[in-house]
This record gives C-alpha cells, sequence and structure tokens, in this order.
C-alpha cells in the first residue's frame, strides 16, 4: 500500500460515515491562523477565552479605524469565539444581532427628511436649479443607504478579507442556524438574512474553482470527501479508488479564500444506460469502457458546510459539470440522477397514521378500492378487519422491514407504493413547489422527474426513508432554461409519461368529483 493510502486509513479510519453531515463537521473546521490547517473543534482543548474578553474583541474590530493592526484583532476575535461554548457563542451573536443592528432612530429621521422634500416639476433642461433641487435627494439617499447597512456589516466585510475569514463566517452561520431552529428570534433572524446575502455575494461562481477529485490528489482532500459523503458512505479504500477510477468522475467547488476544502462535491458514473438501481453505480465488475459510455450518471452530490445552507451552489456544480463532460466526451448524450427520495416514507407514514387516529369518516383514503382489496387480501394477519391503510400502516413499520422478504406481498405493494410515490412527488408541495427537498433541488436547476424505479436502493436507509424506491431526474440540455423557468414562476413539474401515468386514476377522480 502506498503512503497516500496508508494516510488515508490513519486519518479517517475508513469506518462507514454517518449520513448526517452536521455530525461531523462540527468536529471539523479550518483552523482561523491558516486556510489549509484542519483543527478539531473541541472546545475543551482549547484554552478557554473570558466572555467579555471575546465581546471586546469583536467590538474592536468593528469600531477599529486602524488598518495596521486590523489583522491582529481579527485573529484574536476568531481564536476567542473558537474557544467558546456553544451556550456563549449564543450569547455573543444575540448581542451582535441587537446591539451592532442599524440605527432606527437615524433612519426614521432621515425617512422624514426625504418624505418632506418636493419634488421638483418643470423642463430640466432649461433650469439648473433643478439638479439643485435633485441633489437633495441624492445626498439623503446616499445618506439612507449608509444608515441602512447595519453596524455588523463592517465586522462580516472584515472577516471575509482576512486569511480563513470566509470558512470562519461559514462556521458563525451555521450556529446562527442551530440557534434559530429551535428559538425564532427576529434579529437573529435578520443577521442571518444579511450574512446569507453576503455568502451568496462571496460564493458566487465567478469566484469559485471547478475541480475535478482524483486519486492523484493530496491525501487531504480525499479525506474529506470521504468524511463529506453524505449519500453514499464510503465504505474502505477500494471503493474510494475505484470512485475516483476508470468510468467514474468526481468533481468539486473550492474557493480559493479556502483551499484543500471542497464546498460541494457530485459523484458521475459513466454508463451505457441509466441505471436503475443504485448496485449498478456502485458496482464491484469492471466498469463500461468510456468509450461506449453513452450517459453521465449523477449520484451523489454533497454538500460540505452546514453554514452554507440555502446557497445553492448544486444549481452551478452541475450545469458546469454537464458542459464539462459534454465538451470532453461528445458520446455522452444523457444525463440523468440516481436519487434518493428522503421524505417519501415519512409523509406517507403520516397519513396512514392520521387515518388510523381519525378514522375512516375524518381522514383521506390515499388508496384505491382496487388497491384496498387486494392489499387485504394479501395480507395474512392475526387481525382480519384491518382495512387496506390499517394494514399498509401496519406492513411499513414492521420490524427490519419484514415485507421486502415477502414473495406475497412484494408483487401486490409494488403497484400502490410506486404510485403514492409518484404523487408525493408531482402534487404534495409545500409553498407551491415540491414538499420533498431533493426533488425540489433538481427541479428548481431545470430537471424533469424521468423514472421512478423499484426496489432501487435495498439498504437500511433506503427501505427506511423511500421503501427501497429511488428516481431519475433527467437533464436535457436544450430544455434546462425552460423547465426552470416554469417551476420557479409557476411551480410546474415536468414529467415523462411513464411517471404521469401513476397519477391518472387520481386525475380521474378530481375529474368526476367537478
Amino acid at each position: 500500500m502506498n503512503k497516500k493510502g496508508l494516510a488515508i486509513i490513519l486519518r479517517s479510519k475508513m469506518r462507514p460515515i454517518s449520513p448526517s453531515l452536521s455530525h461531523k463537521v462540527n468536529h471539523l473546521q479550518l483552523d482561523p491562523l491558516d486556510g489549509n490547517k484542519l483543527a478539531t473543534q473541541n472546545t475543551s482543548n482549547r484554552t478557554p477565552r473570558d466572555f467579555g474578553k471575546v465581546r471586546e474583541s469583536m467590538h474592536s474590530v468593528i469600531s477599529m479605524n486602524k488598518k495596521e493592526i486590523l489583522d491582529t484583532a481579527l485573529t484574536d476575535f476568531s481564536e476567542g469565539y473558537f474557544s467558546l461554548s456553544q451556550e456563549n457563542r449564543h450569547k455573543l451573536l444575540l448581542i451582535l444581532a441587537r446591539e451592532y443592528d442599524l440605527n432606527r432612530t437615524q433612519v426614521r429621521e432621515l425617512m422624514k427628511q426625504y418624505v418632506g422634500l418636493e419634488i421638483p416639476h418643470g423642463d430640466e433642461s432649461d433650469d439648473h436649479g433643478h439638479e439643485g433641487q435633485l441633489s437633495a435627494f441624492y445626498r439623503i439617499e446616499r445618506n439612507l443607504r449608509h444608515a441602512l447597512n447595519p453596524m455588523y456589516a463592517v465586522l462580516f466585510e472584515r472577516l471575509n478579507t482576512h486569511p480563513g475569514g470566509l470558512k470562519f463566517l461559514a462556521t458563525v452561520r451555521a450556529d446562527i442556524l442551530s440557534i434559530i431552529t429551535d428559538e425564532n428570534v427576529a434579529s437573529l433572524r435578520a443577521l442571518d438574512s444579511y450574512l446569507k446575502e453576503k455568502l451568496i455575494t462571496w460564493l458566487s461562481p465567478a469566484n469559485l474553482e471547478l475541480h475535478q477529485i482524483t486519486w492523484d490528489d493530496p491525501a487531504s482532500l480525499l479525506e474529506k470527501i470521504v468524511a463529506y459523503e453524505a449519500v453514499h458512505p464510503i465504505s474502505n479504500l477500494i471503493d474510494l479508488k475505484r470512485r475516483l477510477g476508470v468510468g467514474r468522475r468526481c468533481f468539486a467547488y473550492i474557493h480559493p479564500a479556502i483551499p484543500g476544502e471542497p464546498l460541494i462535491f457530485i459523484e458521475v458514473a459513466l454508463m451505457k444506460n441509466i441505471a436503475g438501481t443504485i448496485q449498478e453505480v456502485l458496482w464491484h465488475d469492471p466498469p463500461t469502457p468510456e468509450c461506449e459510455a453513452t450517459t453521465a450518471l449523477f449520484y451523489s452530490i454533497s454538500s460540505t458546510q452546514p453554514g452554507l445552507a440555502g446557497i445553492n451552489l448544486g444549481k452551478f456544480l452541475i450545469k458546469r459539470v454537464i458542459y464539462l463532460v459534454k465538451k470532453d466526451m461528445p458520446n455522452i448524450s444523457n444525463f440523468a440522477t440516481l436519487s434518493p427520495i428522503p421524505g417519501f416514507m415519512q409523509w406517507l407514514l403520516s397519513k396512514l397514521a392520521s387515518s388510523e387516529r381519525s378514522g375512516p369518516v375524518f381522514s383521506e383514503n390515499i388508496l384505491e378500492p382496487e388497491e384496498e382489496r387486494v392489499l387485504v387480501d394479501a395480507y395474512v394477519g392475526s387481525n382480519t378487519e384491518r382495512n387496506g391503510m390499517e394494514v399498509l400502516l401496519h406492513l411499513l413499520t414492521s420490524t427490519n422491514h419484514e415485507w421486502t422478504r415477502s414473495d406475497r406481498l412484494i408483487p401486490e405493494l409494488e403497484p400502490i407504493l410506486l404510485r403514492l410515490c409518484a404523487r408525493y412527488l408531482l402534487r404534495e408541495k409545500k409553498r407551491g413547489k415540491a414538499l420533498d427537498s431533493v426533488a425540489n433541488f433538481h427541479l428548481q436547476n431545470g430537471a424533469m422527474i424521468g423514472r421512478l424505479n423499484w426496489m432501487a436502493d435495498r439498504s437500511e436507509k433506503g427501505l427506511s426513508q423511500s421503501g427501497g424506491i429511488m428516481v431519475n431526474y433527467i437533464y436535457s440540455l436544450e430544455h434546462i432554461e425552460d423547465y426552470a423557468q416554469a417551476y420557479f414562476s409557476t411551480g410546474h413539474i415536468q414529467a415523462s409519461p411513464d411517471v404521469l401515468r401513476y397519477t391518472e386514476p387520481l386525475d380521474k377522480n378530481e375529474d368526476q368529483i367537478k
């Protein structure tokens, strides 16, 4: 084994990685003094700082005018922040949000002055006094723009130009998000909104480098790919090498201010056809010769920074990868995903449990009459008085997914679960957009729902999230922008006839009701 392989094994220990990125990222961060240095975010390993001192250093960074000592102050503040307990970080962020907000008294006064100005009338070209009257508007508008900028903007701007500062800001936002998840604090939400807008600007595609991850990259970078892989954990060194080898590609966005740290990465399989199971992708047999491949299949996309939640780097990454692969490999004509459906089973079980609690009179029966009859007939249990909804709930909540091993039940459940899954993806929405987070991500990027795949992921995670069903989202180069615009403006979801046919019974029922 070469030194690189040994280093990766020793540093990552090559154990199965938890799908929860938050747990992993909470223990990994970049040292604020060195953007390349990986440090453990364990406050017990740092010398605790007095809260008052850290608060003073934050104030110094915001109010300081002496540029020559600003870097020292920024370093002092970032080190102090990392030494604080989560409770004290919470306190400090509340102080930042409330005491360093904008000056609303000044804003109100400027607004009064602005409203009191008289809009000039007449011919603009024959009177220099007209320009003089407008100058008052320009002056107050300039002052208003300045007054509407919160004081903490100075802190963010200065940290962004400081070595390691961009990564530090992502960590700060992750802390803010963890607080507002539990507490609805208006000032913190405003702080988060402002910081998010700044991060979107600083992390624009023009500022990001697209890097193809290969086995020749440093072990420190490959270690992070292992640690951050969120969809299909990398099980061992052979698995990692396979994902970076022949017939596979891995691309990442890296920011120059955070070298060696992928912000988001995508794994691609080059295949003859669009895969219908994850086993086809995470292969153990020789891959398809690249010259024979016609399909680029995106099977995993992982964001590495919780603090960048809501910043859609994946949209730009997918599009750049599509055009890059198309340019390098003209034989590739199909671009698709093999994606999980993480919210399906949670939605379905909630519907079924609601029916059990409310009774058949007050709840929606999501089963067709024929489906209900087939389910009850196929189910062999002690309670023959159960209706179809109760039978389905019982089966899907059985220990160790016993229904997946029944030759009698599988053929009956397949069409039922596929239809319900199609309904979930196409009809169930939140604020006019797809309820499923992965579906919403791909649809807003311009994809269409191409195919539902039965028993595509038989892992514990796959069965628990979606009953083993996976979905192919298709990226059609000539339609990406049109589909994205239609979804953005009206919430319209583009789907293939194969998927739409599952919802035909529902459409007929709705027509009858009308």
